[in-house]
Protein backbone atom coordinates (compact mmCIF):
# COMPACT_ATOMS: atom_id res chain seq x y z
CA UNK A 1 0.00 0.00 0.00
CA UNK A 2 1.24 3.47 -0.87
CA UNK A 3 2.79 5.58 1.89
CA UNK A 4 0.96 8.89 2.24
CA UNK A 5 2.82 11.82 3.79
CA UNK A 6 0.64 14.94 4.13
CA UNK A 7 2.67 18.14 4.01
CA UNK A 8 2.16 20.46 6.96
CA UNK A 9 3.31 23.32 4.72
CA UNK A 10 -0.32 23.62 3.60
CA UNK A 11 -1.81 23.40 7.09
CA UNK A 12 -2.97 26.38 9.15
CA UNK A 13 0.21 27.39 10.98
CA UNK A 14 -1.86 28.94 13.77
CA UNK A 15 -3.49 25.57 14.44
CA UNK A 16 -0.75 23.02 13.82
CA UNK A 17 -1.71 20.94 16.84
CA UNK A 18 -5.23 20.50 15.44
CA UNK A 19 -3.78 19.52 12.06
CA UNK A 20 -1.52 16.92 13.65
CA UNK A 21 -4.37 15.50 15.73
CA UNK A 22 -6.38 15.12 12.52
CA UNK A 23 -3.46 13.33 10.85
CA UNK A 24 -3.10 11.04 13.86
CA UNK A 25 -6.69 9.91 13.30
CA UNK A 26 -6.26 9.52 9.54
CA UNK A 27 -4.63 6.95 7.27
CA UNK A 28 -1.53 9.14 6.92
CA UNK A 29 1.69 7.17 7.33
CA UNK A 30 4.23 9.97 7.77
CA UNK A 31 4.11 13.69 8.49
CA UNK A 32 6.03 15.62 5.83
CA UNK A 33 7.74 18.75 7.16
CA UNK A 34 9.22 21.26 4.72
CA UNK A 35 12.03 23.32 6.25
CA UNK A 36 12.83 26.41 4.16
CA UNK A 37 15.50 29.02 4.86
CA UNK A 38 14.69 31.84 2.43
CA UNK A 39 17.93 31.16 0.56
CA UNK A 40 17.69 27.79 -1.19
CA UNK A 41 14.02 28.63 -1.80
CA UNK A 42 12.32 32.03 -1.39
CA UNK A 43 10.07 31.13 1.55
CA UNK A 44 10.86 30.66 5.24
CA UNK A 45 8.85 28.11 7.23
CA UNK A 46 9.90 26.57 10.56
CA UNK A 47 12.89 24.95 12.20
CA UNK A 48 13.97 22.67 15.00
CA UNK A 49 11.89 24.12 17.90
CA UNK A 50 8.60 23.64 16.00
CA UNK A 51 9.61 20.16 14.85
CA UNK A 52 10.40 19.07 18.40
CA UNK A 53 6.95 20.24 19.50
CA UNK A 54 5.34 18.35 16.61
CA UNK A 55 7.25 15.22 17.63
CA UNK A 56 5.59 15.35 21.04
CA UNK A 57 2.14 15.29 19.42
CA UNK A 58 2.43 12.21 17.20
CA UNK A 59 3.75 8.67 16.98
CA UNK A 60 3.89 8.85 13.18
CA UNK A 61 7.35 9.23 11.62
CA UNK A 62 8.49 12.76 10.84
CA UNK A 63 9.62 13.01 7.22
CA UNK A 64 11.75 16.17 7.30
CA UNK A 65 12.63 17.76 3.96
CA UNK A 66 15.43 20.33 4.19
CA UNK A 67 15.17 23.02 1.51
CA UNK A 68 18.14 24.89 2.93
CA UNK A 69 21.71 25.74 2.00
CA UNK A 70 24.53 23.96 3.84
CA UNK A 71 22.25 21.34 5.43
CA UNK A 72 25.28 19.45 6.73
CA UNK A 73 25.66 22.09 9.46
CA UNK A 74 22.33 21.20 11.07
CA UNK A 75 22.02 17.41 10.87
CA UNK A 76 22.53 16.75 14.57
CA UNK A 77 20.04 19.44 15.55
CA UNK A 78 17.32 18.02 13.31
CA UNK A 79 18.03 14.57 14.72
CA UNK A 80 17.64 15.89 18.26
CA UNK A 81 14.41 17.63 17.24
CA UNK A 82 12.91 14.27 16.26
CA UNK A 83 13.39 13.75 12.53
CA UNK A 84 12.98 10.09 11.56
CA UNK A 85 13.73 10.63 7.87
CA UNK A 86 16.00 13.52 6.90
CA UNK A 87 16.12 14.52 3.24
CA UNK A 88 18.62 16.97 1.79
CA UNK A 89 18.72 18.45 -1.70
CA UNK A 90 21.49 17.20 -3.95
CA UNK A 91 21.67 20.73 -5.34
CA UNK A 92 22.46 22.14 -1.87
CA UNK A 93 25.24 19.71 -0.88
CA UNK A 94 28.89 20.16 -1.79
CA UNK A 95 29.76 16.74 -0.33
CA UNK A 96 26.56 14.75 -0.80
CA UNK A 97 27.99 11.33 0.09
CA UNK A 98 29.49 12.65 3.32
CA UNK A 99 26.19 14.27 4.27
CA UNK A 100 24.20 11.09 3.58
CA UNK A 101 26.58 8.98 5.65
CA UNK A 102 26.37 11.43 8.56
CA UNK A 103 22.56 11.30 8.51
CA UNK A 104 22.70 7.50 8.73
CA UNK A 105 25.36 7.61 11.43
CA UNK A 106 23.00 9.73 13.53
CA UNK A 107 20.35 7.00 13.25
CA UNK A 108 17.96 8.63 10.80
CA UNK A 109 16.92 7.37 7.39
CA UNK A 110 18.74 9.32 4.69
CA UNK A 111 16.90 10.90 1.79
CA UNK A 112 18.10 12.89 -1.21
CA UNK A 113 15.79 15.24 -3.08
CA UNK A 114 16.10 16.29 -6.71
CA UNK A 115 14.58 19.40 -8.25
CA UNK A 116 12.36 18.84 -11.31
CA UNK A 117 15.11 19.32 -13.87
CA UNK A 118 17.96 17.60 -12.02
CA UNK A 119 18.52 14.21 -13.71
CA UNK A 120 18.14 11.07 -11.60
CA UNK A 121 21.35 9.73 -13.13
CA UNK A 122 23.18 12.04 -10.71
CA UNK A 123 22.42 9.50 -7.97
CA UNK A 124 23.52 6.36 -9.81
CA UNK A 125 26.72 5.99 -7.76
CA UNK A 126 25.01 6.85 -4.47
CA UNK A 127 21.71 5.01 -4.68
CA UNK A 128 22.93 1.99 -2.71
CA UNK A 129 23.73 4.26 0.26
CA UNK A 130 20.45 6.13 0.53
CA UNK A 131 17.08 5.05 1.90
CA UNK A 132 14.84 7.43 -0.02
CA UNK A 133 14.82 9.62 -3.11
CA UNK A 134 12.38 12.53 -3.09
CA UNK A 135 11.52 13.67 -6.60
CA UNK A 136 10.11 17.18 -6.75
CA UNK A 137 7.19 17.29 -9.16
CA UNK A 138 6.90 21.07 -8.81
CA UNK A 139 9.59 23.69 -8.34
CA UNK A 140 10.35 23.81 -4.60
CA UNK A 141 9.36 26.63 -2.31
CA UNK A 142 5.60 27.10 -2.66
CA UNK A 143 2.51 24.94 -2.21
CA UNK A 144 -0.37 24.70 -4.66
CA UNK A 145 1.62 24.40 -7.91
CA UNK A 146 0.70 22.29 -10.92
CA UNK A 147 2.20 18.83 -11.34
CA UNK A 148 5.08 18.51 -13.84
CA UNK A 149 4.18 15.69 -16.24
CA UNK A 150 7.77 14.56 -16.85
CA UNK A 151 7.77 13.24 -13.28
CA UNK A 152 6.34 9.91 -14.48
CA UNK A 153 9.30 9.30 -16.76
CA UNK A 154 11.74 10.45 -14.11
CA UNK A 155 10.19 8.07 -11.57
CA UNK A 156 10.53 5.14 -13.98
CA UNK A 157 14.20 5.99 -14.59
CA UNK A 158 14.90 6.24 -10.87
CA UNK A 159 13.23 2.89 -10.22
CA UNK A 160 15.23 1.29 -13.03
CA UNK A 161 18.51 2.52 -11.53
CA UNK A 162 17.57 1.14 -8.10
CA UNK A 163 16.46 -2.19 -9.58
CA UNK A 164 19.69 -2.53 -11.59
CA UNK A 165 21.62 -2.31 -8.33
CA UNK A 166 19.21 -4.45 -6.32
CA UNK A 167 18.58 -1.57 -3.92
CA UNK A 168 15.28 -1.44 -1.96
CA UNK A 169 14.91 2.30 -2.51
CA UNK A 170 11.85 4.27 -1.42
CA UNK A 171 10.81 6.77 -4.11
CA UNK A 172 8.74 9.67 -2.83
CA UNK A 173 6.95 12.26 -4.99
CA UNK A 174 6.32 15.80 -3.78
CA UNK A 175 4.23 18.43 -5.53
CA UNK A 176 0.84 18.58 -7.20
CA UNK A 177 -0.13 15.08 -6.05
CA UNK A 178 -3.87 14.30 -6.16
CA UNK A 179 -6.13 11.30 -6.66
CA UNK A 180 -5.90 12.03 -10.40
CA UNK A 181 -2.20 11.12 -10.66
CA UNK A 182 -1.55 8.94 -7.60
CA UNK A 183 -2.13 5.57 -9.28
CA UNK A 184 -0.07 6.50 -12.34
CA UNK A 185 2.81 7.57 -10.08
CA UNK A 186 2.69 4.29 -8.17
CA UNK A 187 2.60 2.35 -11.44
CA UNK A 188 5.71 4.29 -12.52
CA UNK A 189 7.52 3.14 -9.39
CA UNK A 190 6.65 5.55 -6.59
CA UNK A 191 6.27 4.23 -3.04
CA UNK A 192 5.35 7.40 -1.14
CA UNK A 193 3.26 10.45 -2.01
CA UNK A 194 3.43 13.89 -0.42
CA UNK A 195 0.26 15.97 -0.63
CA UNK A 196 -0.33 19.38 0.87
CA UNK A 197 -2.96 21.58 -0.76
CA UNK A 198 -4.91 18.52 -1.92
CA UNK A 199 -5.31 17.40 1.70
CA UNK A 200 -5.50 20.59 3.73
CA UNK A 201 -7.55 22.53 1.18
CA UNK A 202 -10.39 20.00 1.40
CA UNK A 203 -13.51 19.94 3.54
CA UNK A 204 -12.72 16.32 4.42
CA UNK A 205 -8.92 15.97 4.58
CA UNK A 206 -9.10 12.42 5.96
CA UNK A 207 -11.02 11.29 2.88
CA UNK A 208 -8.43 12.96 0.66
CA UNK A 209 -5.66 11.07 2.45
CA UNK A 210 -7.56 7.79 2.03
CA UNK A 211 -7.98 8.50 -1.70
CA UNK A 212 -4.19 8.39 -2.14
CA UNK A 213 -3.83 4.89 -0.64
CA UNK A 214 -3.67 3.23 -4.05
Amino acid sequence: MTIVAPSLLSADFMNLADAINMLNESEADWLHLDVMDGRFVPNITFGMPIISQMKALTDKPLDVHLMIVEPEKYLEEFCQAGADILTVHAEACVHLHRTVMKIKELGMKAGVSLNPHTPVELLRDLVSEIDLVLLMSVNPGFGGQSFIENTYNKTRRMRAIADEQGTPLTIEIDGGVTDKNALKLVEAGADALVAGSYVFGADDPKARIASLKV
